[in-house]
């Protein structure tokens, strides 16, 4: 699988599929499977690049502080280097900010925004929350690391299916490349110190706002602040949703965003 000298790092990349570039940006500690359960739908409309942020999977992890702004510079590097000039760009949690300051540093490069799960500024139970993560990972192993994290990911339906989270957490244990304490942490730390709150004015193209509201992570009002900051924004709330609807909810998902897609393509 391919990987591209990226600034500072090397960055891992996958494309699929054939039509309009749609580029996907994971959140925090995820790789480009996070995406997977929705590759069926998306890569037989668009072609699909997905690719690991600075910090896990086969990307580098350098052990040195990243930000967000930083991680948006990969992304436009990435577009450029794999010969694109603009792109669909969909980014869940974590993503959704880098996705936020790719479009507000390189407007030229995006021909649409589909933010996920994600946020302008975070408040203090929220930053808590992320600060606790950056840290867990050199004080627990993995597999207690997911028991704390996931119940603030999944929704109680999504506990109530017997023997899921147990699969879950297997998963990730198991995962061949799993998330390098010291990259969880600057990850963490990028997140605490992004705020587009003052800037979301400044992005105008065509922007869809998606949120769970079952998330407890980054709640409906995180989302809200974003869509009414966005000029144009449309704004939608999965009621069975929480944070991971990625993985409760793929099908949906990928039918939100295919067809607010659609509705770009039609105009």
């Amino acid at each position: 699988m391919p990987k591209l000298q990226i600034n500072d790092i090397e960055l891992f990349y996958d494309i699929q599929g054939t039509g309009e570039p749609l580029l996907l940006i994971a959140g925090f500690s995820c790789d480009y499977s996070y995406w997977s359960l929705l590759m069926p739908l998306l890569a037989s409309q668009y072609q699909v690049i997905r690719f690991d942020n600075r910090g896990i999977g086969r990307s580098s992890v350098p052990d040195s502080p990243y930000s967000i702004k930083q991680m948006a510079r990969d992304t436009a590097a990435l577009v450029e280097k794999i010969g694109l000039d603009k792109v669909h760009i969909v980014g869940h949690s974590m993503g959704g900010q880098i996705a936020q300051e790719l479009v507000l540093a390189y407007p030229e490069k995006v021909k649409s925004l589909i933010l996920l799960s994600t946020w302008a500024k975070g408040d203090p139970l929220f930053n808590s929350v992320i600060e606790t993560w950056g840290d867990l990972p050199s004080k627990v192993d993995l597999k207690l690391y997911q028991k704390l994290v996931f119940p603030w990911i999944f929704t109680t339906t999504f506990y109530s299916i017997p023997g899921m989270i147990e699969k879950l957490i297997e998963w990730a244990v198991n995962y061949p490349l799993p998330p390098k304490a010291h990259g969880l942490y600057h990850q963490s730390r990028a997140i605490l110190a992004s705020d587009t709150a003052e800037h979301l004015s400044d992005i105008h193209c065509s922007t869809l706002v998606v949120v769970g509201r079952q998330d407890i992570l980054t709640p409906v009002r995180f989302s809200e602040q974003l869509a009414q900051g966005i000029p144009n924004a449309e704004f939608v709330v999965i009621e069975s949703g929480g944070h991971g609807f990625l993985i409760e909810s793929p099908d949906v998902m990928a039918t939100v965003m295919v067809n607010f897609l659609g509705k770009l393509t039609e105009n």
